[in-house]
Protein backbone atom coordinates (compact mmCIF):
# COMPACT_ATOMS: atom_id res chain seq x y z
CA UNK A 1 0.00 0.00 0.00
CA UNK A 2 1.37 3.40 -0.93
CA UNK A 3 1.10 6.65 1.00
CA UNK A 4 -1.31 7.96 -1.65
CA UNK A 5 -3.56 4.89 -1.41
CA UNK A 6 -3.59 5.04 2.37
CA UNK A 7 -4.32 8.77 2.35
CA UNK A 8 -7.28 8.24 0.05
CA UNK A 9 -8.71 5.48 2.26
CA UNK A 10 -7.96 7.43 5.44
CA UNK A 11 -9.77 10.53 4.18
CA UNK A 12 -12.71 8.43 3.02
CA UNK A 13 -13.31 6.70 6.37
CA UNK A 14 -12.62 9.85 8.42
CA UNK A 15 -15.14 11.82 6.36
CA UNK A 16 -17.68 9.01 6.51
CA UNK A 17 -17.34 8.76 10.30
CA UNK A 18 -17.87 12.47 10.79
CA UNK A 19 -20.74 12.53 8.28
CA UNK A 20 -22.52 9.77 10.21
CA UNK A 21 -22.05 11.36 13.64
CA UNK A 22 -22.39 15.09 12.86
CA UNK A 23 -26.13 15.19 12.04
CA UNK A 24 -27.05 13.48 15.30
CA UNK A 25 -28.06 15.62 18.23
CA UNK A 26 -26.81 14.84 21.71
CA UNK A 27 -29.88 12.80 22.64
CA UNK A 28 -29.59 10.68 19.48
CA UNK A 29 -25.87 10.16 20.06
CA UNK A 30 -26.53 8.89 23.58
CA UNK A 31 -29.66 6.83 22.82
CA UNK A 32 -29.26 3.10 23.43
CA UNK A 33 -30.65 1.39 20.31
CA UNK A 34 -31.31 -1.91 22.10
CA UNK A 35 -30.24 -3.66 25.28
CA UNK A 36 -26.56 -4.52 25.31
CA UNK A 37 -25.62 -2.22 22.44
CA UNK A 38 -23.25 0.70 22.48
CA UNK A 39 -24.69 4.09 21.64
CA UNK A 40 -23.45 6.02 18.60
CA UNK A 41 -21.55 8.26 21.04
CA UNK A 42 -19.90 5.22 22.63
CA UNK A 43 -18.76 3.95 19.23
CA UNK A 44 -17.30 7.41 18.63
CA UNK A 45 -15.65 7.42 22.06
CA UNK A 46 -14.18 3.97 21.45
CA UNK A 47 -12.70 5.17 18.15
CA UNK A 48 -11.46 8.38 19.80
CA UNK A 49 -9.61 6.35 22.41
CA UNK A 50 -8.21 3.97 19.79
CA UNK A 51 -6.90 6.96 17.79
CA UNK A 52 -4.52 7.90 20.63
CA UNK A 53 -1.42 6.68 18.79
CA UNK A 54 0.65 9.82 18.26
CA UNK A 55 3.08 8.82 21.02
CA UNK A 56 3.60 5.56 19.12
CA UNK A 57 3.98 7.16 15.69
CA UNK A 58 6.43 9.75 17.02
CA UNK A 59 8.12 7.47 19.54
CA UNK A 60 11.21 5.32 19.07
CA UNK A 61 11.43 3.74 15.62
CA UNK A 62 13.83 1.55 13.69
CA UNK A 63 14.28 0.23 10.19
CA UNK A 64 11.86 -2.52 9.23
CA UNK A 65 13.19 -5.68 7.56
CA UNK A 66 9.90 -6.68 5.94
CA UNK A 67 7.34 -5.05 3.67
CA UNK A 68 5.93 -2.11 5.69
CA UNK A 69 2.33 -3.17 5.02
CA UNK A 70 2.81 -6.91 5.64
CA UNK A 71 0.55 -7.10 8.70
CA UNK A 72 -2.39 -5.23 7.17
CA UNK A 73 -3.85 -8.05 5.06
CA UNK A 74 -4.57 -10.46 7.96
CA UNK A 75 -5.91 -7.61 10.11
CA UNK A 76 -8.15 -6.46 7.28
CA UNK A 77 -9.41 -10.01 6.74
CA UNK A 78 -10.30 -10.44 10.41
CA UNK A 79 -11.93 -7.01 10.83
CA UNK A 80 -13.98 -7.31 7.63
CA UNK A 81 -15.53 -10.53 8.92
CA UNK A 82 -18.58 -9.12 10.71
CA UNK A 83 -19.48 -12.58 11.97
CA UNK A 84 -16.52 -12.41 14.36
CA UNK A 85 -17.45 -10.72 17.63
CA UNK A 86 -14.44 -8.80 18.90
CA UNK A 87 -13.87 -7.57 22.43
CA UNK A 88 -12.22 -4.20 22.79
CA UNK A 89 -9.25 -3.96 25.16
CA UNK A 90 -10.23 -2.19 28.39
CA UNK A 91 -8.05 0.80 27.47
CA UNK A 92 -10.39 1.65 24.62
CA UNK A 93 -13.72 0.76 26.23
CA UNK A 94 -16.10 3.66 25.77
CA UNK A 95 -17.35 5.74 28.62
CA UNK A 96 -20.62 4.73 30.22
CA UNK A 97 -21.33 8.41 30.98
CA UNK A 98 -23.47 10.74 28.88
CA UNK A 99 -21.16 12.09 26.16
CA UNK A 100 -21.20 15.71 25.02
CA UNK A 101 -21.63 15.97 21.25
CA UNK A 102 -19.26 18.91 20.68
CA UNK A 103 -16.49 17.35 22.78
CA UNK A 104 -16.81 14.02 20.98
CA UNK A 105 -16.79 15.49 17.47
CA UNK A 106 -13.99 17.97 18.24
CA UNK A 107 -11.88 15.22 19.81
CA UNK A 108 -12.37 12.88 16.86
CA UNK A 109 -11.50 15.63 14.36
CA UNK A 110 -8.39 16.58 16.32
CA UNK A 111 -7.03 13.03 16.53
CA UNK A 112 -7.86 12.29 12.89
CA UNK A 113 -6.12 15.51 11.83
CA UNK A 114 -3.04 14.54 13.86
CA UNK A 115 -2.92 11.12 12.24
CA UNK A 116 -3.42 12.62 8.78
CA UNK A 117 -0.49 14.96 9.39
CA UNK A 118 1.69 12.01 10.46
CA UNK A 119 0.56 10.12 7.35
CA UNK A 120 1.74 13.03 5.19
CA UNK A 121 4.94 13.93 6.99
CA UNK A 122 6.63 10.83 8.42
CA UNK A 123 8.52 7.87 7.01
CA UNK A 124 5.78 5.24 6.98
CA UNK A 125 8.20 2.34 6.59
CA UNK A 126 9.69 2.78 10.09
CA UNK A 127 8.86 0.19 12.74
CA UNK A 128 7.31 1.75 15.87
CA UNK A 129 8.75 0.40 19.10
CA UNK A 130 6.75 2.34 21.71
CA UNK A 131 3.89 -0.19 21.73
CA UNK A 132 3.03 -3.53 20.19
CA UNK A 133 -0.41 -5.09 19.91
CA UNK A 134 -0.29 -8.52 21.59
CA UNK A 135 -0.06 -11.40 19.09
CA UNK A 136 0.95 -8.96 16.32
CA UNK A 137 4.23 -7.48 17.47
CA UNK A 138 5.33 -3.99 16.49
CA UNK A 139 3.67 -2.24 13.56
CA UNK A 140 5.16 0.17 11.09
CA UNK A 141 3.68 3.64 10.88
CA UNK A 142 1.95 2.52 7.71
CA UNK A 143 0.37 -0.40 9.57
CA UNK A 144 -0.74 1.79 12.50
CA UNK A 145 -2.42 4.25 10.17
CA UNK A 146 -3.81 1.41 8.07
CA UNK A 147 -5.19 -0.12 11.26
CA UNK A 148 -7.04 3.16 11.92
CA UNK A 149 -8.70 2.82 8.51
CA UNK A 150 -9.59 -0.87 8.92
CA UNK A 151 -10.84 -0.46 12.49
CA UNK A 152 -12.90 2.62 11.63
CA UNK A 153 -14.42 0.90 8.60
CA UNK A 154 -15.63 -1.95 10.83
CA UNK A 155 -17.31 0.50 13.18
CA UNK A 156 -18.89 2.47 10.32
CA UNK A 157 -21.06 -0.58 9.65
CA UNK A 158 -22.00 -0.72 13.33
CA UNK A 159 -22.76 3.02 13.43
CA UNK A 160 -24.89 2.83 10.32
CA UNK A 161 -27.03 0.12 11.94
CA UNK A 162 -27.29 2.01 15.25
CA UNK A 163 -28.39 5.17 13.46
CA UNK A 164 -31.03 3.29 11.46
CA UNK A 165 -32.45 1.89 14.70
CA UNK A 166 -32.49 5.16 16.66
CA UNK A 167 -34.07 7.01 13.74
CA UNK A 168 -36.57 4.26 12.89
CA UNK A 169 -37.01 1.83 15.81
CA UNK A 170 -39.02 -0.60 13.65
CA UNK A 171 -35.78 -1.18 11.69
CA UNK A 172 -34.48 -3.43 14.47
CA UNK A 173 -36.77 -6.20 13.22
CA UNK A 174 -34.94 -6.15 9.87
CA UNK A 175 -31.50 -6.07 11.48
CA UNK A 176 -31.99 -8.88 14.00
CA UNK A 177 -29.95 -11.31 11.89
CA UNK A 178 -27.14 -8.82 11.23
CA UNK A 179 -24.20 -8.34 13.53
CA UNK A 180 -24.30 -4.88 15.03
Amino acid sequence: MTRTELLQEFDQVANQLLQLLSPLDEAQLNRVPFTGSWTAAQVGDHLYKSYEIMHILHGQVEECNRPPDQKLAPIKQAFENLNIKMAAPKEVHPSTQYLVRADLLDGLKQRLDQQREALLSTDLSKLCLAFAIPENGPFTRLEWLGFTVIHTRRHLHQLDNIIKIINEPQTINHLNDEKI
